[in-house]
């Protein structure tokens, strides 16, 4: 039988203020919103079980070194920057030294670990290059090099992503057409990695490994806006998160 993983996903959340105008007078409004809902119940149902840090918790709640992902067989990263797990209040309001997150990560997947970075406008280097990913120790990793700058491709029509290796184990399970998707980050393929997925030259999907371990770069989102009710219903959307995750847990 397949293995359970334990997976543990990063991002995903926001919180959105409002400002209302109505004639003289104006309000404000508060809402605070999740995008992680069809990821988890997709590998919920396939039998894994996944831990869902949103972004405003990552100070209090990611790990600190790789000994502290002991347990945790895929970490994947989806729409939060850099910023968030470098500058934490230790450092950014105290100036205390504290240890690199994206450092201890890195060297995580080193040893062994698997990392999936989903895209968004906070992955890769993101909108106006704010997540800046390609700048921290996690770079390395990536089986992707980032633009130095916004990296957002933006698709309203809609394309189809081709699939050039459906054989490969981590498109197990994957079948038919892909749904369109509505953008992606653009990204550079390492030589040693291998692209799966492509839109025209640009990479939707990547695998590689980095010293022991496995990681994988997903350039397209996991949940809208980029991914559009008709990719999140589709049936290969559990089967790609399943397969990917189980490749990459594999030992190279």
């Amino acid at each position: 039988m397949p293995r359970s993983l334990s997976i543990l996903l990063v991002g995903e959340s926001w919180f959105t203020w409002s400002l209302h105008q109505k004639g003289f007078d104006t309000f404000q409004t508060a809402e605070y919103s999740e995008g992680a809902e069809p990821f988890i119940s997709a590998l919920t149902a396939r039998g894994h079980q996944v831990r869902h840090i949103p972004a405003h918790l990552v100070d209090a709640q990611f790990p600190r070194t790789p000994a502290e992902l002991a347990g945790t067989d895929v970490v994947v990263v989806s729409d939060v920057g850099a910023n968030t797990f470098l500058l934490t209040k230790e450092t950014f309001a105290q100036s205390k030294v504290v240890a690199n997150r994206l450092e201890s990560l890195r060297d995580w997947v080193a040893q062994g670990g698997a990392l999936l970075m989903v895209g968004g406008y906070l992955s890769f280097s993101g909108i106006d290059g704010k997540a800046r990913y390609g700048r921290s120790p996690l770079a390395d990793a990536l089986p992707v090099t980032l633009l130095d700058g916004d990296d957002r491709v933006e698709m309203p029509q809609g394309f189809a992503p081709s699939v050039q290796d459906a054989s490969h184990p981590a498109l197990k399970g994957v079948e038919g057409e892909w749904p369109s998707l509505l953008g992606y980050n653009r990204l550079l393929a390492r030589d040693s990695s291998t692209v799966l997925v492509r839109h025209g030259d640009d990479p939707i999907l990547v695998v590689g490994e980095y010293e022991r371990g496995r990681t994988a770069a997903f350039a397209s989102d996991l949940s809208p806006h980029w991914a559009p009710p008709d990719f999140v219903s589709w049936e290969g959307y559990s089967a790609l998160w399943d397969a990917l995750t189980a490749w990459l847990t594999e030992t190279p």
